[in-house]
């Protein structure tokens, strides 16, 4: 999967926030915030093929957390972006 192009993320007033952009997201009715863990996750993802495996692995390096509990998080993560319409195929 990959995000979509057209949303980008931005921290306001200290709070992570997917804006979309362009013609074809405006969209403003829904107004997306990422916690630290879930910006950090799409910072690093954007612009590029991942998976849950690279997610995980993503996680994990940087956080104290097992890889089970990663998995899970991740799995909710990618299908909330899906739900959202943030990501393609």
């Amino acid at each position: 999967m990959k995000i979509k192009e057209g949303f980008e993320l931005q921290n306001v007033c200290g709070e992570y926030i997917v804006v979309p952009t362009g013609i074809d997201n405006v969209d403003y009715s829904k107004i997306i915030s990422l916690n630290e863990t879930a910006a950090y996750l799409w910072q690093n993802c954007c612009g590029g093929a991942f998976d849950i495996d690279t997610m995980v692995e993503l996680l994990t390096k940087e956080y104290d957390v097992e890889e089970s509990i990663a998995r899970e998080d991740c799995e909710m993560i990618a299908a909330r972006w899906t739900e959202m319409g943030l990501t393609e195929e």
